[in-house]
């Protein structure tokens, strides 16, 4: 309700409150991550809290065996690859490419049919979200007037 409100630095509050009591609340660093995002585009900020999410939901799959698929369709594991999600292209945004693609091959390792089209998400922010075919006519046309 704050969020909806426009109360974003109420919710922040909120939620480092209630981190503060339960510091594996997955959705919460998710949530956190997105509002960094969102109230002051602070996408170091955000990594962090995506990261967290991310880590306690990896060290969970960890202890439970690595089973897979994990699926994201199951509510309990959405804020999971979520997090991840959002650690990504935070990766991707900070340089970090090679980072981000092993978040990437790790979640679509756990829940192969990629939901969350993560591999489409790097493709659209390396590329501007251009097409290739556009990519490849403009080094075409390049090349030619050279």
């Amino acid at each position: 309700m704050m969020i909806d409100a426009g109360e974003l630095d109420i919710a922040k509050d909120e939620l480092r409150w209630l981190l503060s009591g339960c510091a594996e609340f997955i959705a919460a660093h998710r949530l956190l991550g997105e509002l960094s995002l969102a109230a002051d585009n602070d996408v170091p900020l955000a990594r962090g809290h995506f990261g967290a999410g991310y880590q306690l939901g990896l060290q969970a799959v960890r202890r439970a065996k690595s089973p897979t698929p994990l699926s994201y369709s199951q509510p309990a594991n959405r804020a999971f690859f979520e997090a991840g999600r959002g650690l990504a292209w935070c990766l991707e945004k900070l340089e970090k490419g090679q980072m981000a693609e092993e978040i990437v091959e790790t979640l679509v390792r756990l829940d192969p049919s990629d939901p969350l089209a993560l591999r489409a998400m790097l493709d659209k922010l390396r590329t501007g979200d251009m097409p290739i075919v556009t990519l490849l006519s403009e080094w075409r046309e390049r090349n030619e007037q050279e």
